[in-house]
């Protein structure tokens, strides 16, 4: 795809929606205004906006524990979104989901996931069923390093490979597991070298910019989608914040933090456009972004609290509907 001026700016206004997202969710946890655990996506955007980038609207994708940025690279409702973080009734999941299992059906988006490696076996099934139905549509998972070690991620790689399903296995390695760094916790780092036993196609790179993934991670959604073949791609990209809210991140130097904060996508792209005399409309982009966060704020805030009556709909009358 041909990198033009339109596509430019729609990646950077993607990853500006994440980071001031991501970074306003921060803000309201640190005042105690979110329940529950949250998990930053911030230094990781250029993944999910590359990626999102390539998918069509009824295209597939699960997420993980650190899910927000999939959701709003992949067109998510501020306003919805920032009610459920607050367990609001106006939120996606009317306030039972919170932050790690939020998510839009209408957007092809199957859900964030507080268990490791969940979502793998979720996004095979959509690309089974998108198979079976003929109607050229491809699933996305995305996962940290540490699920490539979990059971579910395996089996449905298996089954990927053996059903000959048009699904791209995207993982995410921002070199912890929590707090563990990746020599204490993979007897073989490169994450990619687990597709051999599946017959899997593959890829490897480290996050130069977001353009970068749009291209290779591009490469591989089309060939999903016209070849039925699955891809094991692992994206090596890093976490500003800690693991969660809770922690402070002292696994790690500042040095360390400031090298890779100096290799950041969102930087590098606003960069970019600058010097292509863009500061104007990049300005405009942080403007509108801000708005758009500060009326999703209010909206939370007189969202109405979730009454008990929720419970008998999503509980007995969904489990015994006929």
């Amino acid at each position: 795809m041909e990198l033009t001026h339109d596509l430019q700016m729609d990646l950077h206004r993607r990853m500006v929606r994440i980071r001031l997202f991501e970074e306003a969710a921060g803000r309201l946890a640190e005042a105690a205004k979110l329940p529950g655990f949250l998990h930053l996506y911030v230094g990781e955007e250029a993944v999910a906006s590359g990626v999102c980038a390539t998918l069509h609207d009824d295209d597939h994708i699960t997420s993980t524990h650190r899910g927000h940025g999939h959701l709003v690279a992949k067109g998510g409702d501020f306003n919805r979104m920032m009610a459920e973080l607050m367990g609001k009734s106006g939120g996606y999941c009317k306030g039972k989901g919170g932050s790690m299992h939020i998510s839009d059906l209408s957007l092809g988006m199957l859900g964030a996931n507080g268990i490791v490696g969940a979502g793998s076996p979720i996004a095979v099934g959509a690309a089974f069923a998108n198979k079976y139905r003929k109607r050229g549509q491809v699933s996305v998972a995305f996962f940290g390093d540490g699920a490539t070690n979990i059971g579910a991620f395996h089996e449905a790689a298996n089954m990927a490979c053996a059903l000959h399903l048009p699904i791209v296995f995207v993982c995410e390695n921002n070199e912890y597991s929590m707090g563990t760094p990746l020599s204490r916790t993979l007897a073989n780092q490169d994450v990619t070298a687990r597709a051999d036993g599946y017959g899997m196609a593959k890829d490897r790179f480290f996050v130069e910019d977001v353009f970068q993934v749009r291209d290779r991670l591009g490469a591989a959604i089309e060939r999903a989608r016209t070849e039925k073949t699955p891809t094991l791609i692992e994206v090596r990209t890093y976490r500003f914040r800690g693991h969660s809210m809770s922690d402070p991140g002292k696994y790690r130097t500042p040095l360390e933090l400031e090298e890779h904060k100096k290799k950041d996508p969102v930087y590098t792209s606003r960069k970019q456009l600058a010097d292509a005399g863009e500061s104007a409309a990049l300005d405009e982009i942080d403007a509108s972004v801000e708005a758009e966060i500060a009326d999703a704020i209010k909206f939370a805030e007189e969202s109405a609290e979730p009454q008990p009556d929720i419970l008998e709909e999503a509980t007995y009358k969904g489990a015994f509907a006929r």
